[in-house]
C-alpha cells in the first residue's frame, strides 16, 4: 500500500465533497497519533521514514495486540512480530484476516496492494536453527514491498553448501547473512559477493556462544569489508535495512 494513500484519500474526499470539512478535522485530528491508552499508534511514520509502524508483540498482552491490530488494520496493513501462539490465536478470534506464520512468529493482515520493488533480498542462513529469525526478515521484507527468498542451512561447517547456491545469492540486490555460532557465515559470503551484506547474530550455540554474543563480535570485526550488522535476532531489523537499500534502486 502506497504510504501517502490514506492521507490522498482524505484530502481527496474533501476536495470531491465526499467529506465535509467537520469530518476531515475529525480524520485529520488523529493522523499525528492515536492515543489508545495503553498504545499511542503513530500514524505518521509511513510519511516521514517510508514504513508504517509495525507492532511488537513481546510484553505486550494479547488482548492489547488484538486492539491495535483492529485500529490499524480498518485502513492499512499491518505487521506484528514476536507473536506468541497464544496472541496470535487471540487476534485470529478478533481479526479473522489476520496470517500467522507460527515460524517467524509474525502476524500479517494485508488490507490494501503491496507495491513490489524490482529485484530479491536473498535471505541466507548458516542453519536449520537460524530459520526462525531468517522467517521474520522473509515476512518483513514482504510486508514492507521487497520481494525475498530464505536460502537455509549453508554455513561454513559445510562450505560446498553454500558455493552451491552462490549463483542464485549472486543475483539478489541485498543479502541478509543469519548466523549463530561464531557467526562465521557472514564474513564468507562478504568475501563472494558485491551486493550490500546485514548480517544477523542469532543466539543459536552451545555455551560460549554466549546467547549470541560471540555471533555478534564475529560479525562486528570481520573482515570482510562493508558487511553491517544488526542486533542479536533481529530479522526485522535487518529486513528494515535491506529494504531501504532496495527502494534505492531504480524502479
Amino acid at each position: 500500500m502506497d504510504k501517502h494513500e490514506n492521507l490522498r484519500k482524505l484530502l481527496a474526499g474533501i476536495k470531491d465533497g465526499s467529506l465535509d470539512v467537520e469530518q476531515g478535522l475529525e480524520r485529520l485530528r488523529d493522523l499525528p497519533f492515536l492515543d489508545m491508552g495503553h498504545t499511542k499508534i503513530d500514524l505518521h511514520r509511513a510519511l516521514r521514514n517510508g514504513f508504517p509502524e509495525v507492532i511488537y508483540g513481546e510484553g505486550k498482552t494479547p488482548q492489547q495486540v488484538g486492539e491495535i491490530f483492529k485500529r490499524m488494520g480498518e485502513h492499512a496493513n499491518v505487521l506484528a512480530t514476536r507473536v506468541s501462539p497464544e496472541m496470535a490465536e487471540h487476534v485470529r478470534s478478533v481479526c479473522p484476516e489476520v496470517r500467522y506464520n507460527p515460524l517467524g512468529r509474525t502476524l500479517t493482515l494485508v488490507r490494501g496492494e503491496i507495491h513490489y520493488k524490482e529485484g530479491e533480498v536473498a535471505i541466507v542462513t548458516a542453519g536449520t536453527s537460524d530459520l526462525p529469525v531468517a522467517e521474520e526478515a522473509r515476512e518483513t521484507c514482504e510486508m514492507l514491498g521487497s520481494h525475498a527468498t530464505v536460502i537455509s542451512d549453508v554455513g561454513v561447517a559445510g562450505i560446498h553448501r553454500l558455493l552451491d547456491r552462490l549463483g542464485h545469492i549472486r543475483k539478489a540486490r541485498v543479502i541478509i547473512v543469519v548466523a549463530g555460532m561464531e557467526g562465521a557465515l557472514a564474513s564468507v559470503v562478504g568475501g563472494l559477493v558485491q551486493q550490500p551484506i546485514v548480517a544477523v547474530p542469532t543466539s543459536v550455540g552451545y555455551g560460549a556462544a554466549l546467547g549470541g554474543l560471540s555471533a555478534l563480535l564475529g560479525m562486528l570485526t570481520s573482515c570482510a569489508s562493508g558487511v553491517t550488522v544488526v542486533n542479536i535476532d533481529n530479522g526485522f531489523g535487518a529486513a528494515c535495512a535491506a529494504c531501504k537499500i532496495n527502494n534505492l534502486f531504480p524502479a
